[in-house]
């Protein structure tokens, strides 16, 4: 449990400081598909994933990324925050925090869910409770503490950046009145990216708050779907059919397997070969395929018929 736990800010400006200290741009990677454009008329809603889709993403899963690159990541995130460490604590920190998240997974999945997901706040507070525990910091990890440190080893473990053309794609989506929305894997500072790499709350660029869906606050991530089913309740009570929706995203099993199952067009993004994820040989897409293929995000744009 995360001490201190009001309800989150709307806009917390010191989480946004952070991100945009460490922001630098990315350019995509090009891969080796080629685009597959289908018109598709009577899309009323365009749901999108963010990391791989809206954002270049330079990594992946922080549990299976490089033990070593973590744990340098880790140190000098927590030094950021005052927590200066000898290599070997650092080292047996990182391990915690793998630990953490792996102890949590296999609580989730004991509980039924199939696909668990984590508050990476609740795991790097079991970080900042074993260094007080030998030493390190007098005072007892609050929220703020938890969330500083969260943002700074993301920053330096993912670093991300707007796909090109992202804030104009969105101009032109929120122009035309179509509904937006995200189901994502995310964590609390993922809706940060956008005030932060954007200039602009979610809300000013067009996002429907109900239609936001993130993993951390389920507890449980794509392609659950949950995530979806969450999403496609608040199109209905808008009137909106699932086939009239379109969901955008750069991995076929995580997004196009769910998206296909919950009844919705599906785009899939193959624009960065760091994210791209075709999941070739998995048995449980081998009869899926998406409705488009984008290989940049200005393409939705002829997809959907706006000029």
């Amino acid at each position: 449990m995360i001490p201190d736990s009001p309800a989150e800010p709307v806009v917390p400006h010191k989480l946004i400081a952070r991100l945009r200290r460490h922001a630098h741009p990315l350019t995509p990677i090009p891969t080796d598909q080629q685009a597959r454009l289908t018109r598709l008329p009577a899309i009323r809603a365009v749901l999108f994933d963010v990391y791989g889709t809206l954002f270049v993403s330079a990594s992946g899963d922080i549990a299976s990324s490089d033990g070593q690159a973590r744990s340098q990541a880790l140190t000098e995130a927590l030094e950021a925050i005052g927590f200066p460490l000898d290599r070997n604590t650092a080292e047996r920190a990182a391990e915690v925090l793998v630990e953490a998240i792996t102890r949590t997974h296999k609580r989730l999945k004991d509980s039924g869910l199939e696909y668990p997901e984590v508050d990476i706040r609740s795991i790097v507070l079991e970080v900042l409770e074993y260094l007080r525990a030998r030493g390190f910091g007098r005072e007892k990890p609050n929220r703020a503490l938890c969330e500083a440190l969260a943002v700074e080893f993301e920053c330096r473990s993912n670093p991300t950046w707007p796909m090109p053309g992202l804030a104009r794609m969105l101009r032109r989506l929120k122009e035309r009145d179509v509904l937006l929305g995200i189901v994502s894997n995310a964590q609390f500072f993922t809706p940060l990216l956008f005030p932060a790499l954007l200039d602009r709350s979610l809300e000013l660029l067009g996002f429907d708050p109900d239609l936001c869906v993130w993993s951390y606050r389920l507890l449980e991530a794509k392609p659950s779907p949950r995530l979806f089913r969450c999403a496609l309740e608040v199109l209905i009570r808008r009137g909106i059919k699932p086939e009239q929706a379109l969901y955008v995203g750069n991995d076929r099993l995580n997004d196009i397997w769910p998206a296909v199952q919950a009844g919705t067009k599906t785009a899939l993004f193959a624009g960065d070969s760091r994210s791209f994820r075709p999941r070739e040989g998995d048995p449980r897409i081998r009869d899926v395929r998406e409705d488009v293929l984008l290989t940049d995000l200005r393409q939705l744009m002829d997809v959907l018929g706006i000029v």
